[in-house]
């Protein structure tokens, strides 16, 4: 199984950016545990993260036929980017969003999310732990593990 993590805007500054909200904890930090949860669990995982909507869509489209799936912190694109959202649709790999913060309890502009409709699941509020979650949910989906 191969799983592709991607970050949007401002995600690689992670432990320096608004720590009270999104932790110490760095997008190296979060990618280092996912690798090694990925190794015991037998899943391949790559990771990708850029500030540009253009690049994230273009590692959507590149990971069509490649990945079973993704795991999704589009940033600030979730509430705005129809282009991330359209990608994802077209290449029709299952994913997960995932947020460090609990974006129903902040500003009311980030309450919307383009993406959550279509997604397997939402995980947010949980910190850097999120990101786990996801990932467990992500993996217990594709090997068809029922809760």
């Amino acid at each position: 199984m191969r799983l592709l993590l991607l970050n949007g805007p401002n995600i690689n500054l992670l432990g320096q950016r608004e720590p009270g909200l999104y932790g110490h904890q760095t997008l190296s930090d979060i990618e280092l545990r996912l690798r090694d949860r990925a190794s015991e669990a037998e899943v391949q995982l790559e990771t990708f993260q850029s500030n540009f909507e253009g690049a994230l869509v273009e590692r959507v489209h590149q990971a069509m036929g490649s990945v079973d799936g993704i795991l999704i912190n589009a940033g600030a694109y979730t509430h705005t980017s129809i282009a991330l959202r359209d990608a994802l649709l077209g290449v029709a790999i299952p994913f997960v969003e995932v947020h460090l913060s609990n974006i129903h309890a902040r500003e009311s502009f980030r309450h919307h999310s383009h993406l959550a409709d279509r997604a397997l699941g939402v995980v947010c509020g949980f910190g850097a732990f999120s990101y786990d979650m996801a990932f467990d949910g992500l993996v217990n989906h594709l090997r068809g593990v029922e809760a």
